[in-house]
């Protein structure tokens, strides 16, 4: 198994960068496929990033890993109010399966809430 502990979220002006980081024990990242997810209050959990992204981010946000760090990386430009969310990265085995699916991933960190105010 694979524990995920995720940081670097906070409250940002609009326009600002926010770089959230997901930090991995127990197993390599590398065997794994890793996601971020965002969940905004009153919604459903909806993918952000993986080996795509979610057209909403896309140009905006960038996902990068430091296997050598165990570490997962979400780099968020260009924040607007409706990024404001608990970020979610996630771990997954599965292989020819779309990843924007969240039931798909077996392992979920605790989030970190990003805000962005207007």
């Amino acid at each position: 198994q694979v524990q995920l502990v995720e940081s670097g979220g906070g409250l940002v002006q609009a326009g600002g960068s926010l770089r959230l980081s997901c930090a991995a024990s127990g197993r390599a990242l590398s065997i794994y496929t890793m996601g971020w997810f965002r969940q905004a209050p009153g919604k459903e959990r909806e993918f952000v990033a993986a080996q795509s992204y979610a057209d909403s981010v896309k140009g905006r946000f960038t996902i990068s890993r430091d296997n050598a760090k165990n570490t997962v990386y979400l780099q968020m430009n260009s924040l607007k109010p409706e990024d404001t969310a608990v970020y979610y990265c996630a771990a997954r085995r599965v292989y020819n399966i779309p990843e924007n699916i969240p039931e798909t991933y077996s392992y979920w960190g605790q989030g970190t809430q990003v805000t962005v105010s207007s």
